[in-house]
């Protein structure tokens, strides 16, 4: 089954609110080899002028991960998660994220493209505050294999 090319242009209903846990933060850090003390310490990142620790700049993927679930789930994408590969990942911060923020995403399919056998899904997810100020914007690019056959 193709991606469904009418995807391009929905946007799905916001998710969220995930509240960024000062533990979950620090368990991404150690995870991601992040030695910065603004990511473990949460002195160190008060005196540096974060509320909290401050989150790795991968760490918005937790968040978005739920977005991207929601597409996955659509009955009508033709998205076979079986056959998803994950092609591309970029974040645009407008602040970085700390502990303590509750944070609401949004994801809309801003392009579908089909690349030989192979069709190229990419999502931009838009994470707000609570006071619906953007804070990040996360764009992926899911690389949906076609069948064998198909593109021999």
């Amino acid at each position: 089954m193709a991606v469904n090319p009418e995807i391009q242009g929905r946007r799905l209903p916001p998710v969220g609110p995930y509240l960024v846990g000062r533990e979950k933060v620090r368990e991404f850090a150690r995870a991601v080899l992040a030695q910065s003390p603004l990511n473990l310490d949460a002195e160190s990142a008060r005196a540096a002028g974060y509320a909290d620790v401050v989150a790795p700049p991968t760490f918005p993927v937790v968040v978005q991960e739920a977005t991207l679930a929601q597409l996955l789930a659509e009955p009508d994408t033709g998205i076979d998660f079986t056959r998803v590969v994950h092609g591309d990942q970029r974040f645009t911060f407008v602040r970085p994220v700390v502990a303590g923020d509750e944070l609401m995403a949004e994801l809309t399919v801003t392009s579908v493209k089909s690349l030989g056998g192979h069709s190229m899904v990419t999502a931009s997810t838009e994470v707000v505050d609570l006071d619906g100020e953007l804070v990040l914007t996360a764009i992926s690019t899911l690389v949906v294999r076609g069948d064998e056959e198909a593109s021999a």
